[in-house]
Parts: structure tokens; sequence; C-alpha cells
């Protein structure tokens, strides 16, 4: 059975936990946390950052390429890259308008917050904000008005999507005037795979540095 190490309240976790659950892949989760687990994380990837997947093929690392991996070895649907070379490009496009401009964007306030929560940096922060305004309007522009980020099937696109939406909107709300966007954070929320991942996640919320709205 593969091992996935990763945690219950990461972002990149549950993105390519999403997938594992849409492909039906058993797994052992080993959660990495300082002792045991982070040591043998590290002995597979020097730097300890998860999520890593290691089943009887190798070692995989990040979690896109860990989605890339899994939906090639479980060929059956759902798939989450298109076999049409035109399609498949803007799914690993939309993966990365998420993951770069929206999941890195909200991190960036994050980090204030465990740098020195007491004084975080307003400056970085309100750029960072500005940014995730940005890319709300593209978004609520480009999105469909119904199913997925990229058309009918849901893709590696959704697995990038639920935590980046999921988390944004935790530092900084998707204005009422973007329902489209809203829309599509709630049909994200309601997927089985997604809500098994933030189910996850929820006895660690209080943790969260900015502190964790009391929904969703």
């Amino acid at each position: 059975m593969p091992e996935f190490f990763g945690h219950p309240f990461s972002s990149y976790s549950w993105k390519a936990q999403i997938a594992l659950y849409e492909k039906g892949v058993d797994f052992t989760y080993r959660v990495v946390e300082p002792g045991p687990e982070r040591e043998a994380l590290a002995r597979l990837w020097p730097l300890a950052k998860f999520p890593v997947l290691v089943d009887e093929t190798g070692t995989y690392i990040e979690s896109s390429i860990i989605i890339e991996h899994v939906d090639r070895c479980a060929p059956r649907a759902p798939h989450l890259i298109p076999a049409d070379p035109d399609a498949a490009l803007h799914v690993r496009f939309m993966d990365r308008v998420f993951d770069n401009h929206v999941m890195g964007v909200m991190q960036i306030v994050v980090n204030e917050y465990l740098i020195d929560a007491q004084n975080p940096d307003d400056k970085r922060i309100g750029a960072a904000k500005a940014a995730l305004d940005t890319i709300y309007v593209w978004l609520d522009e480009n999105l469909p008005e119904a199913d997925w980020a990229c058309g009918h099937d849901f893709t590696m696109a959704d697995c990038a999507a639920a935590p980046s939406l999921f988390y944004a909107d935790w530092v900084h709300p998707i204005p009422d005037r973007h329902p489209r966007l809203k829309a599509y954070r709630a049909r994200l929320l309601a997927r089985p795979s997604v809500a098994k991942a933030v189910d996850g996640g929820r006895p660690y919320r209080p943790y969260f540095p900015v502190g964790a709205p009391d929904r969703d």
C-alpha cells in the first residue's frame, strides 16, 4: 500500500489527498509532525517538505507530480489529466494559477503571522490581499458558470483549487461581487473527496495562525 507523508491541515497535502480519494487509491497516511515521521520524510526528501508519496514504483515529491503519477498508475476514471493534449495543457495551466496566484499568495499572509503573530507586516499583507483581489476578478470572469475549473470533468485543477480557495477565503474573503467564484468554491466543498480532506483537518483549526473563522 502506498505511504503518503503529509499533514491533515496542510493545503498541499489536501491537494494530493483529494486526487487519491478521487481515484480510489488506498494509502497509509503518515502524519508528519516532529519525531520519527519527520525523520523518515527527511530520509526520502532532505528538505522534509510534504506531501511525498512512496509506492512500489518509487518516491514522488510535490503535489502536482503526485497527482500526475496517481492518474497514470490508476487509469480508471475519473481522469484527472485529460488525454487530449490541449485540454491537458489547460488543466496544467489552471493548476499553476491556483498554486501560484491563490495558494502561494494566501501563504504570504499566513507566513506573516507565523513570523510574528503580534506584529505582522501590514504592508506585505496588504500587497498580498491586493493580489488576491486581482486573481479573484480573473477567476470570476474565466471560470465556467457551472461544473469545474476546466469544464464538465473534475481534474487536477480542481484538486489545486479546493485548498487554495478554502484558505484564501479565510484570510481574505471572496466578495459577494464575485458570485461565480463563490459558487465554485461552494461546489468544491460539497465534493465528497474535498469534504473528506476538510474534515480531516478540523481538529487542527485552532492552530491556524490568522485565526480560523467559524464556518466551512
